[in-house]
């Protein structure tokens, strides 16, 4: 493998061969100028119910000016978009967590967004797997500091050891890339693989690869 500083985009196509061999189905490879960061992007986690409840969320992940510095060290990342299984009609898609939290909300509305979730968090699952594939072969490419961030909150422990601030399994758990203030709205309309909301349909969630 070539010095980093010589290697071009193109040089990096084996990782979106590889990812759309793990079923994504786009993938990517971009300049990291092109991955927008924003403090505005973590207030959105404050308003999760999983918020300050697991290691890989904020404010137990690097800050959004840390990761400024962090980012500045790759010169190149790996979108990648997956499609879930999972479906939401248009009631489901415009309210996801109100529709599957709110007691006031008709039962039977409640069972479908519920049905809807557990759907999405089995399979952000395989899209965890996936990216640590990617990650571990990025490594043995000679790219030594490739790190994956994942779509969503970390779904490996049905409850997460915050309290005592040891991950028990640091080797799969990754941070949601919004954790620590990347717009993925933007970053992926940007590099023209652009993410709708509300959903329709079937959500496609992405999910980004540093590379170095």
């Amino acid at each position: 493998m070539m010095p980093f500083q010589d290697i071009n985009p193109e040089e990096l196509d084996f990782l979106v061969k590889k990812a759309l061999e793990l079923e994504a189905i786009d993938a990517k490879i971009i300049p990291t100028y092109q991955v927008f960061v924003e403090k505005r992007v973590v207030l959105k986690c404050r308003g999760c119910i999983g918020y300050g409840k697991k290691l890989t969320c904020p404010p137990h992940v690097p800050a959004v000016d840390e990761f400024r510095e962090i980012l500045k060290e790759y010169r190149y990342a790996l979108l990648v978009k997956f499609r879930s299984p999972a479906v939401a009609d248009e009631e489901i898609a415009k309210a996801p967590y109100k529709t599957w939290l709110d007691p006031a909300e008709p039962e039977e509305t409640r069972e479908k967004a519920g049905k809807f979730w557990s759907d999405y968090f089995d399979y952000s699952k395989k899209m965890l797997l996936s990216m640590l594939e990617l990650e571990k072969t990025a490594f043995n490419e000679g790219f030594t500091f490739a790190v994956a961030f994942v779509n969503g909150s970390c779904r490996l422990c049905e409850k997460c050891n915050v309290e005592k601030g040891i991950c028990i399994h640091s080797n799969m758990a990754r941070i949601p890339e919004h954790a620590v203030g990347i717009n993925m709205k933007k970053t992926a309309a940007e590099a023209e693989m652009p993410l709708t909301f509300p959903i329709k349909g079937q959500p496609e969630p992405m999910s980004i690869l540093l590379i170095d």
